[in-house]
């Protein structure tokens, strides 16, 4: 997988200014944007650069913040789509670490709203309301803080502002009613620049000489929460999931329209967000706020799996009967007063059906009848994960009913992308790749989230057991296109491919909807009903023959499916009847399913198609993979620097050695000698010094910090204390030095006793700093004589 580049624009504020000076840095940023994030920019981003940047230049002009500062231009905002405008990077006056994250805004005008961190502006599109960009700034930087275990571990500090150089009044965007967020993240606008100037002097006194920016580029990203974990908590009023940008946006207005709502005209709000973009999040949220706020308020599902595992995880901290009221199916509103509901938060409403009750013969309309049971309510929907011919909703029909019930109507859309890596790459390439739609993705080149293609099921089975090993998040699923024999016969198998002699069954009948947490389930295959409104970390799709390629189109074959899917039941009466439009909407229903079971994985989707040719152009379509295949046989795989012979290297200046041994973060390593070594370029934002070195480092037993295979630069003999650092340690006394020896990265712990008033190490622990299981430290009581600390870890490069 290709790691994704996280800054657009690096280097010192000296080399920042010649480059604004010389009415270069736009032209730099945009061809960066292009080799790095491989797309153009539009006009009036790079208008945006031109105008924001010179403004920033002249800030740094002050000669009191040092010259050896770092500047960072579009940092790409972990697992997100967002990036941060400028970073400059030093030490305080107590050399701390810190990094000052600017939002920049080119706003002339702002309006104040009633919504908290709400801001109205006039952007190109008209007046639009969004983040104040002090909550902005500093969502960002709690953002960055959550999920960089390097800006946390190292304590690195992160102080954000805003700059709106444009506006000439703060009476609106410093208006007490922000003070929260101004007070967290403090607002220049254009009459401040002398203020803003003094405000980075005093968090930026001396240079970076730590190489702060690459340490956060390159840090550990710790993995994304899973919402269906964190419920309990939220619920509970706390803050597990940070909301950024449009996501704040949706939830102040939907509060705002709540209140609205209960003294006034009814009021109908309809989220649009494609998959990953925190549609289920934002709901929750609300549900936990409203209820909160003593509003009688349910969140409602379709789909049963989503409301099972939700009450599943909050069994135990709240009672039962509080549990079911607050999770309801769509079919529970038949019989309802009008307007019993305070609000009704309604997740995946592209599910939504026309008729209820187990024959679907109650009832006249779902969303006729969720709109009148309430005074506010929220439509979270995607119309493209509409998966059977019984679902009904669109937006148009949301608005429709809403129209003829009264009901104002609000339409926001979430776009940021929180899933799949936060990679909108990713989701572009599946929409192309199932001829959804035509997109710029039609490789996976650039894209920073795994995927592989299987030549053989097995191999996909063995590949999702051994990511299931780390956190039980990690699940088979397949296209309904077998079927349920193991429902009536436990014995029997339902999945089976006899060319690769693989069998499996569907999810057991007793795991119901909670198969996706169930303890075992991996060893089932799951289907659209057990996952939909649900993610994990690692999903396995097999592609059935209800979808196909030749000659490189997409040929879709409801026929191919299980008599037992309810979901396209009708459909030979339609095909009887109405061909074309039965071809149409069943070929919807199938390229929507697999685009959804595609993106149930927050990091990366493994496949496998049971037909041949569709196998061969998924993994011609996803070819990165054989250029990765093609990595392994290099020298030093993942590697992505020039590496030369001593010769050709100026030592220790632009060039650091690269020892041809792995440590092993997990035991000690197999017995490696160290023999002549070549040297690697380092980054140019690195300042050089002697006794540095790089290894590879191998294991899951330092994944909070260094993930497994990384390369990792490495100081010999750094001096001063050892204990709480991450150490390179050789043991001596398995095998002579002189030959080598066995090598292992941990964090150092010693305990000491004295002996005539001198300190001696009695005991020495190297420390696992890992989510994997079953590492524990190792223990060394006869001190440090068999301990070498050959070097302190400085980064992952």
């Amino acid at each position: 997988m290709k790691v994704k580049e996280m800054i657009v624009y690096s280097a010192t504020k000296r080399k920042f200014l010649e480059d604004v000076r010389s009415n270069n840095i736009a032209e730099i940023i945009e061809s960066e944007v292009l080799r790095k994030l491989n797309r153009n920019s539009p006009r009036n981003e790079r208008l945006s650069w031109e105008n924001s940047l010179q403004y920033m230049s002249q800030i740094l002009w002050d000669e009191d913040i040092p010259s050896s500062a770092g500047v960072a231009i579009e940092y790409n905002l972990p697992m997100t789509n967002r990036r941060v405008d400028f970073i400059l990077t030093g030490k305080d006056s107590e050399h701390n670490d810190t990094a000052i994250i600017v939002e920049l805004k080119q706003w002339q005008e702002v309006e104040k709203t009633n919504k908290d961190a709400i801001v109205k502006t006039w952007l190109q599109r008209g007046e639009v309301e969004t983040n104040h960009p002090s909550y902005q700034a500093w969502s960002y930087a709690a953002l960055i803080e959550d999920y960089n275990e390097t800006v946390r571990k190292e304590s690195i500090r992160l102080q954000p502002c805003a700059y709106l150089h444009n506006l000439r009044s703060r009476s609106v965007i410093d208006d007490p009613f922000y003070s929260s967020h101004t007070e967290k993240a403090p607002v220049f606008v254009s009459q401040d620049a002398i203020k803003l100037s003094e405000f980075l002097k005093r968090y930026v006194k001396y240079g970076d000489s730590n190489n702060i920016m690459y340490r956060i580029e390159h840090g550990v990203i710790k993995p994304s929460k899973n919402l269906a974990d964190a419920l309990a908590s939220m619920l509970s009023g706390n803050s597990e999931f940070l909301m950024i940008d449009e996501q704040k946006l949706v939830y102040e207005t939907a509060l705002d329209l709540a209140h609205k709502a209960q003294h006034g005209k009814k009021q109908t709000l309809i989220v649009k967000g494609g998959p990953g973009t925190g549609k289920s999040v934002v709901a929750i949220n609300l549900l936990g706020e409203l209820t909160n706020r003593e509003m009688l308020v349910q969140y409602v599902s379709k789909n049963a799996a989503p409301r099972a595992v939700f009450k599943e995880k909050l069994t135990g901290s709240k009672k039962k009967t509080q549990i079911d009221q607050m999770f309801k199916g769509s079919g529970a509103y038949i019989e309802v007063e009008q307007n019993q509901f305070a609000a009704l938060i309604i997740d995946e409403a592209h599910r939504l059906n026309e008729k209820s009750g187990l024959y679907s013969n109650l009832g006249e309309n779902q969303i006729k009848e969720l709109i009148e049971a309430s005074k506010f309510n929220v439509f979270f929907i995607d119309e493209a994960q509409r998966v059977t011919l019984s679902d009904i909703g669109t937006i148009n029909e949301i608005k429709l009913w809403a129209s003829k019930l009264g009901s104002t109507v609000t339409e926001l859309e979430l776009v940021s992308q929180f899933r799949c890596n936060g990679s909108d790459g990713y989701l572009a390439w599946v929409d192309n790749s199932l001829q959804i739609r035509e997109t710029a993705n039609p490789t996976l080149e650039d894209i920073d989230y795994e995927v592989k293609v299987f030549d053989d099921p097995n191999q996909l089975r063995a590949a999702i057991f051994d990511k299931n090993r780390a956190s039980n998040k990690a699940r088979l699923v397949a296209g309904y296109c077998w079927d349920w024999a193991s429902k009536k016969d436990k014995s029997a198998f339902d999945i089976i491919i006899p060319e690769f002699s693989f069998k499996a069954q569907w999810n057991l009948d007793e795991d119901g909807s909670l198969w996706l947490i169930a303890e075992h389930s991996v060893e089932q295959i799951g289907c659209i009903h057990t996952c939909q409104g649900l993610e994990l970390d690692y999903v396995g799709v097999i592609i059935g023959n209800d979808f196909v390629i030749r000659d490189g189109v997409a040929i879709t074959d409801a026929g191919k499916r299980s008599s037992n899917d309810k979901s396209i039941r009708g459909y030979k009466t339609l095909l009887k009847n109405e061909p074309n439009k039965a071809k149409q909407l069943t070929s919807e229903i199938i390229k929507n399913t697999y685009r959804t079971l595609m993106t149930r994985g927050q990091k990366g989707c493994f496949i496998f198609c049971t037909d041949k040719e569709t196998r061969e152009y998924f993994k011609q379509i996803a070819d990165r993979q054989n250029q990765v295949k093609d990595d392994l046989t290099t020298e030093y795989p993942g590697l992505d620097l020039n590496v030369v012979p001593f010769e050709q290297a100026n030592p220790f200046k632009t060039h650091v050695p690269i020892y041809d041994l792995q440590a092993a973060a997990g035991g000690f390593s197999d017995f490696q000698t160290i023999e002549g070594c070549q040297w690697v370029e380092l980054p140019s934002h690195i300042n050089v010094s002697e006794g540095m070195f790089v290894m590879q480092v191998i294991g899951e037993s330092m994944n909070r910090r260094i993930p497994n295979g990384s390369w990792c630069l490495f100081k010999a003999n750094p001096g001063g204390t050892r204990n709480g650092k991450v150490v390179l340690v050789q043991h001596r006394e398995i095998e002579d030095p002189d030959h080598g020896g066995e090598y292992t990265v941990k964090v150092y712990q010693s305990e000491k006793t004295f002996e005539d008033g001198i300190a001696i190490n009695s005991r020495i622990l190297l420390k696992p700093d890992t989510t994997a299981f079953g590492y524990k430290p190792m223990i060394f009581n006869d001190g440090s004589e068999s301990l070498l600390v050959l070097g302190e870890f400085l980064a992952v490069i």
